[in-house]
């Protein structure tokens, strides 16, 4: 049985939820001081965060949406993205080829301005997970390439791909990461800055604008998801009424004893792509 996500009351959204995530990261100084907690390095100024950038580079047109990118005055760009499973699976997630995919848009997108490939700049793909996302028990895994024959080498293409661990328990990590973890996936404040990442939780939850936001983009995804359900339905359908007219039935006897609406039933028998080719 598929458990169906509910739509979380707004008063009751947290951090880690991808709405209230991108809505308090818009602010340049939480955002940058989160940044700067999770790679444990100081960050350039923020400039021009965008929170749910799209990039549509997907052969029907479908947009791929970032949680959180900015670029700082270094001109290194980050991506942060918020995981829950949501009742799914770690591995439904496929966070490693998504975070390919994520980092081939960036680049894409840079290089679509003109720029040249020497003026890559670097990258930080980030998945703050409130899971283990390989299940190997490790605070964090940092990925960047390598060369198998010698792993002394690096390919130095300036891309970083960071999944964290925020589920995390050993106590062998920075503090200030650690209370950042356990806000994420508990929600204390034991920190200055787990303290101000709340404040602008508690006053986001009562912000009208938000709120309107939030309800409009649960409609939008819901009657995504019924779209693709009774794209389902539909494609199901049609295999099984392309089988009976490859068994020689006719369109009336498809109709009359299978109860198909006879225009799907004519829609197969022309052999439209839209409902045979997909």
């Amino acid at each position: 049985m598929i458990r169906q996500r509910q739509m979380r009351n707004y008063e009751e959204l947290r951090f880690c939820d991808d709405f209230m995530f991108g809505k308090v990261m818009e602010d340049p100084e939480l955002c940058r001081d989160v940044l700067e907690c999770l790679l444990q390095r100081p960050v350039g100024q923020l400039s021009g965060i965008q929170t749910q950038k799209e990039f549509k580079y997907t052969c029907d047109g479908k947009p791929i949406r970032l949680d959180v990118y900015n670029r700082d005055s270094d001109g290194i760009i980050y991506d942060a993205e918020m995981e829950n499973l949501n009742h799914k699976t770690v591995e439904s997630h496929e966070l490693p080829k998504r975070s390919r995919f994520y980092q081939g848009a960036i680049d894409v997108d840079f290089m679509s301005k003109g720029n040249a490939y020497r003026e890559l700049p670097e990258s930080n793909v980030l998945f703050i997970c409130t899971f283990d996302p390989f299940m190997k028990g490790l605070s964090k895994y940092t990925f960047v390439e390598k060369c198998r024959e010698n792993t002394n080498i690096d390919l130095d293409d300036g891309a970083t791909k960071i999944f964290y661990n925020c589920c995390y328990e050993g106590k062998d990590i920075p503090d200030n990461l650690k209370k950042l973890y356990d806000y994420i996936e508990n929600g204390n404040t034991e920190s200055e800055l787990t303290k101000r990442l709340e404040a602008a939780v508690v006053k986001g939850r009562k912000n009208e604008v938000w709120r309107t936001q939030y309800m409009k983009e649960w409609v939008v995804l819901q009657d995504a998801r019924e779209e693709g359900r009774q794209e389902g339905r539909d494609l199901r359908d049609a295999e099984k009424i392309a089988e009976m007219i490859g068994r020689g039935k006719t369109v009336a006897e498809i109709v009359e004893f299978c109860n198909y609406p006879e225009e799907l039933v004519k829609r197969v028998e022309s052999g439209m792509p839209d409902m045979c080719d997909k």
